[in-house]
C-alpha cells in the first residue's frame, strides 16, 4: 500500500490524498459505507460503484467468522470474489463487536472469551487467530485487534485497557510478519489509537502507534457517545501526533458535520452505519439539510429527492414517492433511502476533497457545517 499527499489546505489542517492498494486507488478524504457481513443493506454491488460510486467498503471480522465462516471464504476465494467486489475493503477486527458483548464475553491478557450472540457459542478472539481470519476474509486493510472503552470511563481503567490494547497490537505486528497473504493481493495493518477521552493516554498511545510504523493509522474509541468537542479535541491531539505521510482513519464517525470537522483536523477516512441505519428510519441527509421523510409536509412534494446529487435515486424520484413508500412499509422505500443517503455522504467528501484542491476549504466548509446540520 502506498499513501501520496496531493494537497495540504492553509488554512486547516486538510489534506487530500491517494491510497494505492492491489485493488485499486482511493481518493481521500473518504467514506466508507458498511458491509458489516459482506452487504451494505439493502444496496447491491453495481449500485455501490455506480451510483453512489464508493471507493471502499468496509466489512466486520466478527461478523464474516460466524457466518459464512472462514472455510466458505476460503473456499470462495475470499471476500471479494465471494461478494463480487473488486475494489479496496478494509475490516474491522471485530473488537468493538465483542466488546459490546459485555455480558457474554471475558477479556483477558490471551485473548476475548465470548459466546456469540446468535447461538451462545464460546469463541476466543486473540490477535494472533484475529490476524487469521483477516487474512482467510482478505480484506486490503485489516485492523488490529484492541479493546475499546466506553464513555463515559474511569481513568485507571482506560489506562490499562490501553496499555492491554498495545501489547495485543505487538503480538498483531509479529503474527502478521510471520504469516503470508492466502491470495494474490497484499494486506495492510491499522493499529488503533485509544486512551479514552483522557489527553495524556491518547497522546502516548498515539506515540506508540507511530513508532509501529505500520502502513496507516486509526484512532478508536471515539464516538461513542462523548460530546463532539470532546471527539474534535481528540483528533486534533491525535493527528498532531501520528505520521503526516500516512493515511488515518477515524472510526465510526459519523454525522456530516462530524465528517466536515474531523477532514480540517486531518482526518482521511471515515466509515459509519448512521446512513443507512437512520436512512432506514426515515432520516433522509441532502445537499440542502435533513429531511424526516416521514412527516406529512413532504406528502405533496413532488420535487427530486436530491437534485444535487448524480445518484439516479436522488434525481429520478420525488420526496413524495419516498414517504409514500415509508408510509406503506415498502422495501423500496428503505433502499432508495439508504441510497441516498449514501450518495449524499461520498458526494461530501467528494466535494471536500475538491476544496482542498481548490484551495478554499476552510471558508467552505465552514458554510456547509451549518447546511448540511438544517432540519427541513
Amino acid at each position: 500500500m502506498e499513501f501520496q499527499l496531493i494537497a495540504e489546505d492553509k488554512n486547516s489542517k486538510a489534506r487530500a490524498g491517494l491510497l494505492t492498494t492491489d485493488h485499486g486507488v482511493i481518493e481521500t478524504p473518504i467514506f466508507m459505507p458498511v458491509g458489516t457481513i459482506g452487504s451494505v443493506k439493502g444496496i447491491t454491488q453495481e449500485q455501490l460503484e455506480k451510483d453512489i460510486m464508493a471507493q471502499i467498503i468496509l466489512s466486520n471480522t466478527y461478523h464474516l467468522y460466524l457466518r459464512p465462516g472462514t472455510n466458505i471464504l476460503e473456499q470462495a476465494g475470499g471476500l471479494h470474489k465471494f461478494i463480487h467486489w473488486d475494489k479496496p475493503i478494509l475490516t474491522d477486527s471485530g473488537g468493538f463487536q465483542v466488546f459490546s458483548l459485555s455480558g457474554i464475553r471475558k477479556i483477558k491478557e490471551e485473548g476475548v472469551e465470548f459466546r456469540s450472540h446468535i447461538d451462545g457459542t464460546k469463541h476466543l478472539f486473540t490477535p494472533e487467530n484475529v490476524m487469521d481470519i483477516q487474512r482467510s476474509i482478505g480484506a486490503d486493510i485489516i485492523m488490529a485487534f484492541d479493546e475499546c472503552t466506553p464513555y463515559p470511563c474511569e481513568y485507571n481503567y482506560a489506562k490499562r485497557s490501553m496499555q492491554l490494547t498495545h501489547r495485543w497490537l505487538t503480538r498483531c505486528v509479529k503474527h502478521k510478519n510471520n504469516s503470508e497473504p492466502l491470495y494474490d493481493f497484499t494486506q495492510s495493518l491499522f493499529p488503533i489509537v485509544q486512551g479514552s477521552t483522557y489527553k495524556d493516554l491518547r497522546a502516548e498511545s498515539a506515540s506508540f502507534i507511530a513508532n509501529m510504523e505500520c502502513d496507516g493509522n486509526a484512532i478508536g474509541g471515539l464516538s461513542v457517545g462523548e460530546p463532539a468537542e470532546m471527539m474534535y479535541e481528540m483528533s486534533e491531539l491525535v493527528c498532531a501526533i501520528l505520521p503526516k505521510d500516512k493515511p488515518r482513519y477515524l472510526m465510526g464517525v459519523g454525522t456530516p458535520a462530524n465528517i466536515l470537522e474531523n477532514i480540517a483536523l486531518g482526518i482521511d477516512m471515515f466509515d459509519c452505519v448512521m446512513p443507512t441505519r437512520n436512512g432506514r428510519n426515515g432520516m433522509i441527509f441532502t445537499t440542502q439539510g435533513i429531511i424526516n421523510i416521514k412527516n406529512k409536509k413532504w406528502e405533496n412534494d413532488f420535487t427530486p429527492i436530491d437534485d444535487g446529487l448524480s445518484c439516479y435515486a436522488s434525481r429520478h424520484y420525488t420526496k413524495a414517492y419516498l414517504r409514500h413508500l415509508f408510509s406503506v412499509g415498502e422495501l423500496l422505500g428503505l433502499q432508495l433511502a439508504s441510497l441516498q443517503n449514501l450518495s449524499f455522504y461520498l458526494h461530501l467528501v467528494q466535494e471536500s476533497r475538491k476544496h482542498i484542491l481548490l484551495g478554499d476549504f476552510d471558508a467552505w466548509k465552514t458554510s456547509m457545517v451549518k447546511q448540511v446540520s438544517t432540519r427541513l
